[in-house]
């Protein structure tokens, strides 16, 4: 790690706040603020919760990007299983050009969020105007955007989405142990009750957590051809179902022959955890603006929260949830 002459770390590029131009410091002026969750604060913009640096991806994304009918987006809150989720989409999707069992398939030798990058997060952060010429017929996109905030022709356009929801417990832990590993070493970390309080009040990233997850889980119901609704605890107990359901929606179903020659087994075990934390790419490197590949493997499990929670957290974090999903026939597996 690079360091200046008095040993402390230069700061990485994701907590650096000075490259901001004159329109989005004046924007931030008038919006509410919280402490922050990675660098020093965060701020509400559109109803959702973000940082500065990021609130300049949105906004370029919003006014620039062109959906087309063919696109693929996933959509997650952060922490909710969303690298597992880009790396089952892009062996799914791509089975044909890159034969799983290849020794050079890109899931080895490449990070699954550099393989579907994030809109927002990448593709439009820091005023840079993407190219997508290098892109298949199938572009395969993420982002973490709530749906009302997705660019207007995403919304209007025949594009698919696949959300990605786990239960808010595993979600609030594993954010906690992620922002508090990319704030280390730079500013001091948050207590797992400071957060907690934030998380409670609807102030995580891009959430409310419960905002997020209603708006996509109403959309999937209204429109079932084009948002796909997953759990994470499900394609945990069941991955080969789910990831049949997965590939129905996507309209590139598994064959006869696919199935008995084990194709499925074959997608699930390249793309998973144990598999994809102990490649060389995703142990030993780090993103251009200093995010470090194995932050994005931590566990991977169902459950965690139990090492963290007290009753007190268990019972304030569900009389919350209960209030904002009260009739909407949705429910949370939290083993």
């Amino acid at each position: 790690m690079t360091t200046s002459h008095n040993s402390k770390p230069l700061t990485p590029k994701y907590l650096q706040e000075d490259g901001l131009s004159e329109e989005c410091k004046k924007l931030l002026s008038t919006l509410p603020k919280e402490k922050g969750l990675i660098g020093s604060y965060i701020y509400n913009y559109q109803g959702f919760w973000v940082s500065p640096r990021i609130i300049q991806g949105v906004i370029a994304c919003q006014k620039q990007f062109q959906a087309q009918d063919s696109d693929i987006i996933l959509v997650t809150t952060p922490k909710s299983g969303t690298t597992w989720l880009k790396a089952l989409v892009f062996a799914l999707v791509n089975r044909i050009r890159f034969p799983l069992s290849a020794q050079n398939h890109p899931l080895l030798v490449k990070n699954p969020h550099s393989l579907v990058p994030f809109l927002e997060l990448k593709l439009y952060v820091d005023g840079q105007v993407p190219d997508f010429s290098s892109f298949t017929t199938h572009r395969l996109l993420a982002t973490h955007l709530p749906f009302a905030s997705l660019p207007k022709s995403v919304q209007d356009s025949e594009s698919k989405l696949i959300y990605l929801c786990r239960n808010p417990r595993d979600t609030f832990i594993s954010m906690w142990h992620f922002t508090n590993k990319l704030r280390s070493h730079y500013i001091d970390t948050n207590s797992i009750e400071e957060m907690f309080d934030l998380f409670c009040k609807g102030v995580s990233l891009f959430g409310p957590f419960w905002d997020h997850v209603l708006d996509y889980w109403k959309k999937s119901l209204e429109k079932p051809k084009r948002v796909l609704f997953l759990m994470y605890e499900e394609i945990k107990e069941k991955p080969e179902i789910q990831l049949k359901r997965l590939a129905e929606f996507l309209e590139c179903p598994f064959s006869e022959e696919e199935e008995t020659s084990g194709v499925v087994n074959e997608i699930l075990k390249l793309c998973s955890f144990e598999n994809l934390s102990n490649l060389e790419v995703n142990k030993n490197e780090k993103w251009p603006t200093g995010e470090e590949h194995k932050l994005f493997f931590r566990r991977g499990e169902v459950g965690d929260w139990k090492n963290y929670f007290t009753t007190e957290m268990v019972e304030k974090l569900d009389h919350i949830i209960e209030q904002n999903f009260l009739g909407s026939g949705f429910s949370f597996y939290y083993t």
